[in-house]
Parts: C-alpha cells; structure tokens; sequence
C-alpha cells in the first residue's frame, strides 16, 4: 500500500487547499497521512493569542486548539485519512502581536525552524511516504513559511507536491505569494476531483465549524470559496510522480 503524508501548518490547511486529492489517493487504495504542525494547546491564552479565538465566539475558557484536533478529527473521517497533531504552538503564542504581523516578515527570534526540521525528518521516517504534499505559503503567513523553510532543510529523496494554499488563492486576483520564485521553474499537474472526492471535500471543510464563520462568512461563503476552484487542485511538483498515483494532468 503507497504512502501519501500531507503537512499541514494548521487544523484545516491540507483540507482546505488539496482534501479533494487526499480523498482521491485514500479511495484509490494509499494510506494517508494528514499531519499538522500546529496544534499545541496552551493555558491561559492572552493578548493577540487570546483574540484570536474571541473572535471565533468562544469564550476564554475554551481550549481552543483541542476544540480544532477535534474538528480535524471529524474532517479526516470524512477524507478517509489518518490524523496525526503535532505539538508546535502557532505564531500568536510565538511572540506574534497582530494579524498584520501573521503575514508580514517571519520574527528573527522565531527560531520554530530548528524544531520543525527534525521532527519532520522523524514523522517521514516514521510513516515512509512515497509521496510528500506541502503548502506553498501563498498569502504569506509565517507558519505556512516555517513549514516551508523546515522542509527545505530536508534532504527530501521522494516526490513533493506543493499546494496553493486555500484561501488566500481565492481572496485576491493577485495572492501574495512570498516563495514564487521558489516554485516557479517547476511543472504544474491538476487533478479534477470527480462527484465523491468534491462532496467529500466540502463535507471535510464544513467540519471545521470554528472557522466558517471567520474565514468564509459562514457555510455558504465556503461553498462559494469551493465553487470558485471549480472542482480543481493545482500543485507545483518536485520529482516524479508514482506511476500509481491517480487523477494527475499536466495543468494548462
């Protein structure tokens, strides 16, 4: 049985921006990973860290981020993928005071790196992907380019597909995308979901209940997000895809 591992910076990235494919590989007979970086839970919140689950609707004694592991939870089901939450605290608890500091230059005393780097070489060992897919960390958000930048420090010798980053691909005719340049020499593939990978995408979506209201207005406006990528996944990627590995064309 083929190995797919997503890494996913938060509790809906790989949802969001490939579940279509994930649900495509696991219904094709591969195992799949969805591993996301982070999810640590942490007591007390306050400040920005704090706001950021207040304006959410849930009040300070919630415990945000188990909330968010089980709303991941609940969307792997719906995928037919395995979960695994690893425990590296997002940017708010990071020393990151604002949503404009989310998305402008990484912190120099955000030294997350260091740690993700080898926890990532450990979960590749430990699952045996034959096939890696990441995000691009187009919008630009700091833990999006952290994950980036700890795979990079990776002698990765397994094929890579890098995803546009949902969302943000949709909110602006021009996304900012910090690492274009990174991207852009490699060949670009698309898999068109077909009727079951697109219901089992949107219902993995709708799972994170947290974030609709914040993110898309509410269920309708993620429906509409879903609508506007026209049942389509675009990836840049790194090495040669498995020769069972369904559902890729090259992209116009």
């Amino acid at each position: 049985m083929p190995t797919a591992l997503a890494l996913s910076p938060h509790l809906d990235d790989a949802a969001f921006s490939c579940g279509g494919t994930l649900a495509t590989l696991a219904a094709s007979g591969w195992r799949v990973v969805m591993a996301t970086v982070f999810t640590q839970s942490v007591a007390e919140p306050a400040g920005f860290a704090l706001a950021c689950q207040l304006d959410k609707g849930l009040d300070a004694s919630v415990d945000y981020m188990r909330l968010r592991r089980a709303e991941d939870a609940a969307a792997a089901a719906h995928l037919g993928v395995e979960v695994r939450h690893l425990p590296f605290r997002e940017a708010p608890h990071r020393g990151y005071g604002s949503a404009p500091e989310l998305f402008a230059e990484v912190r120099a005393d955000d030294a997350v790196v260091e740690h993700l780097a080898p926890a990532f070489g450990a979960l590749i060992a430990e699952t045996a992907p034959d096939l890696i897919l990441a995000p691009q960390a187009i919008g630009g958000h700091v833990d999006h380019l952290q994950v980036v930048a700890a795979l990079r420090r990776i002698a990765l010798d397994r094929p890579m597909l890098w995803w546009r980053d949902f969302p943000y691909t949709v909110r602006q005719a021009v996304p900012k995308a910090p690492l274009s340049s990174a991207f852009a020499g490699l060949p670009v593939r698309e898999i068109v979901l077909d009727a079951g990978a697109q219901a089992a995408k949107a219902e993995a979506c709708a799972a994170y209940a947290s974030q609709l209201g914040f993110q898309f207005g509410g269920l309708a406006g993620l429906v509409k997000r879903l609508g506007a990528e026209a049942g389509r996944e675009r990836f840049a990627v790194e090495g040669i895809l498995p020769d069972d590995c369904p559902g890729f064309d090259a992209a116009a």
